[in-house]
């Protein structure tokens, strides 16, 4: 028998409903459920700390957009629970099956006839000059940005690479994706989109003042540090949800994620077919 969580988008009526309705199926057949509490409040990037209920589960099904399947990930991330995506979203980079199709797949994962999908997270730390344990730590699947906070024109920023100085930016944000990050905002700020297979860092800045306006892919084993150069604070964004400020005097470290996010998939679904689908691209 297996043990199965269900994290529904709260706001979804019909994604809460069929989280409700297939843990009660599965629970007729003998398996254990639970409907885990409202992720959207959940610490973002808390990876590698259990949130309430994931103890000893064998699946998390999240229901709902990709906002929603970021949080269960962080959730349950290094704790080797796979997690389904099902679609209620707009986008659904990230997701496996439509809603129709939920309890198919459930018997189709319980008899083995699914894969692992392995994506590369990026971990963060925030540190004082001088200090060498963070105030701040937090995992990423999409992205981390320093963006300016409301009101202010930019943020100034010294950045190096794998301890390297390579330039300073002034800029509206400046974004650390990784590959599946690649088609969120990375992709708003005309940086690359990148598979989801490749193992490497995006580090793009949006809306720069300066005339090198391109992105650079990183390494996967690189590090990015950010240090402002200005009198002002920024906003630090984590997978899209606000998370505090990086403060003048201290720096931003973006590098590989020691735990890798791990998704059920069915082979069905190819990244360039869903950014086919999601784009409306035809053949020409």
């Amino acid at each position: 028998m297996a043990a199965i969580g269900f994290a529904p988008n709260s706001e979804r009526d019909s994604a809460v409903e069929l989280a409700k309705s297939t843990a009660a199926w599965l629970e007729e057949l003998g398996h254990d459920t639970v409907v885990l509490p409202d992720l959207s409040v959940s610490r973002p990037g808390a990876g590698g700390t259990a949130g309430p209920g994931v103890e000893g589960l064998d699946l998390v099904v999240s229901l709902g957009g990709d906002g929603t399947m970021l949080r269960a990930v962080g959730t349950v991330l290094g704790l080797d629970v796979p997690v389904l995506g099902v679609n209620f979203g707009h986008f659904g980079y990230l997701a496996a099956v439509e809603p129709d199709d939920l309890r198919r797949a459930v018997e189709r994962f319980l008899a083995g006839d699914w894969q692992l999908e392995r994506r590369m997270t990026v971990d963060s730390r925030i540190l004082l000059t001088g200090a060498k344990t963070p105030r701040y730590t937090a995992t990423a699947l999409n992205d981390i940005t320093l963006a300016r906070p409301s009101g202010m024109h930019t943020i100034s920023a010294s950045v190096a690479i794998s301890g390297r100085r390579f330039l300073s930016y002034a800029a509206d944000a400046m974004i650390v994706a990784t590959a599946t990050g690649s088609t969120g905002y990375n992709f708003s700020a005309h940086g690359p989109i990148v598979s989801p297979k490749v193992r490497c860092l995006v580090l793009t800045p949006v809306a720069p003042h300066m005339l090198f306006d391109r992105s650079l892919v990183l390494d996967s084993s690189d590090e990015v540090a950010f240090e402002l150069t200005g009198r002002c604070p920024a906003d630090l964004i984590v997978d899209g949800v606000p998370s505090g400020q990086l403060d003048v005097g201290e720096r931003l470290i973006c590098g590989p994620g020691t735990h890798d996010a791990m998704l059920v998939s069915f082979g069905a679904k190819t990244f360039e077919t869903v950014l086919k689908n999601k784009f409306h691209l035809t053949d020409r």
